[in-house]
């Protein structure tokens, strides 16, 4: 009996002139010239042999972690590649691969109503699940590459899909080679695999608001689901809900420093707070920086800093990302001038074209 071959997805349809405001959560307005949403790996594979992934492209997931300055040129790629699969099995782990265009969040929900453990402490971090090693997202003592593969990606050079390892990936303090060099904007990650745990879990609890929150509510040995809820209930109590108020979440990496420079800053500022990033590193948190720089919810225009956060830079309604961009460089500077630290972004900034080399 003859086997049928798989019908190649049809291809979409290339979208001109598209307003980019609904697709970020700075909520700036910005403009794609051309737009394209994908929702099967193999649709890139005819886009590229039709040309149209020719030119320079952005891809965008959730668009959480993003400013654009001014409109684009470049062809947007709207990832929508949504899949949860399971693979293979041990006594203490399972490998789940999962679609780049799958929310974030909603994976680490599921995870953690299977029972499976490793994401808990990622959970209500914007964003899709493409961009997760992109940026290797962080928080509350786990990073992803902790829990990490690998990734398939399409590479737009050569029009042929790629498997990265972790190795390959090259993963730092929210850094990969994606990030770098002539990779960035290279590759278009399809899915990501990550390998979590069975019971009995090894949960992470070191970091202080979590341990905080735990204590408040007498958890003495906490599981999976309490580690995901305590994560919620302290993201929702410092951060901003971007359905509300424009944000991308922390706009500032923390900056690590060698520890004879935190040693000097001590002497300053006798209660500044610092955590071994490493021998001889101190890592300490944007946020303090800046709060103690004057800048917590201080507001030029439309744009601002966070009442309850300082790291997070918010759009109050009608703020260009120009202006945003320029608030977060006051924001720097004054930094800089005060700490002698200098903030670099966390936030990917799209610039105009004209400044590209």
């Amino acid at each position: 009996m003859k086997m049928q071959a798989e019908q190649e997805p049809d291809l979409p349809a290339v979208q001109k002139r598209v307003e980019l405001r609904p697709y970020n959560t700075m909520r700036v307005s910005s403009t794609a010239c051309r737009m394209v949403t994908i929702t099967h790996r193999d649709q890139l594979t005819g886009l590229y042999r039709e040309g149209v992934l020719s030119g320079p492209v952005l891809v965008l997931g959730g668009g959480s972690n993003i400013l654009f300055r001014s409109s684009t040129e470049r062809l947007v790629i709207k990832n929508e590649i949504r899949f949860i699969r399971p693979g293979e099995e041990t006594d203490r782990h399972t490998l789940l691969t999962v679609g780049a265009g799958v929310v974030w969040h909603d994976l680490v929900r599921s995870t953690v109503e299977k029972g499976l453990g490793g994401l808990e402490n990622l959970a209500l971090i914007p964003g899709t699940v493409g961009a997760a090693p992109i940026q290797n997202i962080g928080a509350y003592g786990v990073e992803l590459s902790e829990r990490f593969a690998a990734l398939e990606a399409f590479d737009l050079k050569t029009g042929r899909f790629r498997t990265f390892t972790g190795e390959e990936c090259a993963f730092g303090y929210r850094d990969s080679i994606f990030k770098r060099g002539k990779n960035r904007g290279r590759y278009v990650i399809t899915s990501v695999t990550l390998e979590l745990s069975k019971p009995p879990h090894q949960l992470e609890t070191s970091y202080r608001t979590l341990s905080d929150w735990l204590v408040r509510r007498e958890i003495s040995s906490p599981g999976i689901q309490d580690i995901y809820q305590g994560v919620v209930a302290v993201r929702t109590e410092r951060l901003p809900d971007p359905s509300v108020i424009g944000n991308s979440g922390s706009f500032f990496k923390n900056p690590v420093i060698r520890d004879a420079e935190f040693d000097a800053l001590k002497t300053h500022y006798p209660d500044i707070p610092g955590y071994p990033a490493g021998t001889g590193r101190t890592k300490l948190p944007a946020g303090w920086l800046i709060d103690r720089s004057g800048w917590r919810g201080k507001r030029i225009g439309q744009a601002g800093t966070y009442e309850r956060q300082a790291l997070v830079i918010v759009n109050h309604g009608s703020a260009t990302g120009q202006e945003i961009w320029d608030f977060a460089k006051a924001v720097k500077a004054s930094v800089r001038g005060k700490f002698g630290i200098d903030l670099v972004p966390e936030v990917n900034i799209i610039e105009p074209e004209e400044e590209h080399d």
